[in-house]
């Protein structure tokens, strides 16, 4: 079936004239009638838009100019801005807004030729791991549906996975498409900040937000990331650098690569089975050549305190924007500005945006900036000091992506120490 193929395999099958886009647009919407629905993955699904692209990717293809994604359905995660669409953020507070242009890896992907099925379900703001913390509801795990998908880009990771698109995209800050990805069984990329465009993503921590894709090889993502990624002037963040093609290397041989394995990634926290099939990959790189070593990154267990330091308080500054005034959702009969504010917020946003708020906020406030937000950026330095000293005696870090498998839904909703490690 079309929807078990990979995007190389889909790109011959319209090559070769096996099906036309329109067909293979048709056939992925036929599954979203139930599936998106089951497994709660899609927020909005944009079918007249995706077959009116799927037609133009025909006719490009017959006049010999197709581009590298042409005719290929994807769908984008809920916190892209997409013109004259519902892009929410997984928010009451951004049910209504319809963005008034595209976001450059929007733009990137529709100039590539690739279809848009429609947005994914997400965390609230790309805030949290389990995507229970979206306003329209929970996302399901395709593989066992009692279980989470992971998140904040559970509902891209999800919809991959149970093959309702060829690909996704997400955004990442602290693991949001990385843990995703793992608990559902594709394949997701954080790529180094800056090199993909955040312009028109709806910010969540602007020094630690990255977008990239979620497929299900590690071609198709090679692939989607050639296309997402390159300057753009319009972020000042954007690396000026030139894009490599990153198809080209995916068969060189491994030999003499030097892998390195954290000794504090394999601590008393980690999964025995987890642990288990992850040396039995390690067994099979070394037998492929691989060089493997082991290396310490001491200050590893200051990282998710940073994160939860720096996150929330750039959070903070980013979502006060979300008053009522200009934008978004607007409480009814307001008395004065101050209880618009404060009703328009504590009516619109979830639970766990609000701790974030709240947090970031404290932690930014006179008399504590010093003792909780600077000390975290310059913890923030000293892993950074830590990877790059690593990075001399390896060339790559291997690791486990989460401790544990996908968890049951509703099993950490009460510990947000659990959930957040």
């Amino acid at each position: 079936m079309p929807h078990e193929r990979s995007i190389t395999e889909l790109r011959a099958g319209l090559e070769n004239g096996e099906f036309s886009a329109v067909e293979l647009t048709r056939h992925y919407l036929s599954r979203l009638e139930g599936s998106s629905q089951d497994l709660n993955a899609f927020i909005t699904v944009t079918g007249d838009l995706a077959l009116e692209q799927a037609k133009k990717s025909d006719i490009d293809r017959s006049k010999g100019q197709a581009g590298p994604l042409s005719g290929i359905p994807i769908a984008h995660k809920d916190i892209f801005c997409t013109r004259g669409i519902r892009t929410s953020a997984g928010s009451l507070i951004l049910d209504k807004f319809i963005a008034p242009y595209n976001s450059t890896v929007v733009e990137k992907l529709e100039q590539a030729g690739a279809v848009m099925l429609g947005k994914t379900n997400l965390d609230e703001f790309a805030m949290g791991s389990s995507n229970e913390n979206s306003h329209y509801g929970h996302v399901l795990n395709p593989w066992d549906k009692t279980r989470v998908p992971g998140g904040s880009s559970g509902g891209s990771a999800a919809a991959v996975a149970a093959g309702l698109c060829a690909a996704s995209t997400g955004t990442d800050t602290g693991g949001s498409i990385r843990q995703p990805s793992s608990f559902c069984g594709v394949t997701g990329i954080k790529p180094t900040y800056g090199r993909i465009s955040r312009w028109g993503i709806i910010a969540y921590a602007s020094s630690l937000d990255q977008a990239g894709p979620i497929t299900q090889t590690a071609e198709d993502a090679a692939l989607m990331l050639e296309v997402m990624a390159g300057h753009d002037a319009k972020d000042s963040t954007s690396i000026a650098t030139g894009v490599p093609h990153y198809t080209d290397s995916l068969s060189d041989s491994i030999k003499g690569l030097r892998i390195g394995l954290c000794q504090e990634y394999f601590d008393e926290g980690l999964d025995a089975t987890t642990e288990k099939l992850i040396m039995e990959a390690v067994a099979v790189l070394e037998s492929q050549g691989a060089v493997i070593s082991e290396i310490s990154l001491p200050t590893t267990r200051y990282a998710i305190p940073a994160y939860y330091v720096i996150a929330p308080a750039e959070c903070s500054a980013n979502l006060s924007r979300y008053d009522g005034v200009r934008f978004g959702y607007r409480c009814e009969n307001p008395r004065d500005l101050d209880d618009l504010y404060k009703r328009t917020r504590s009516e619109a946003f979830g639970n766990e945006v609000k701790q974030r708020i709240l947090v970031g906020a404290f932690a930014l406030s006179t008399g504590y900036y010093d003792a909780y937000y600077r000390k975290a950026q310059q913890v923030r330095r000293l892993i950074k000091n830590d990877f790059q000293e690593a990075f001399n005696s390896v060339d790559v870090l291997l690791s486990p992506t989460t401790p544990t498998p996908a968890f049951q839904i509703g099993e950490k909703s009460d510990d947000q120490i659990a959930m957040y490690l």
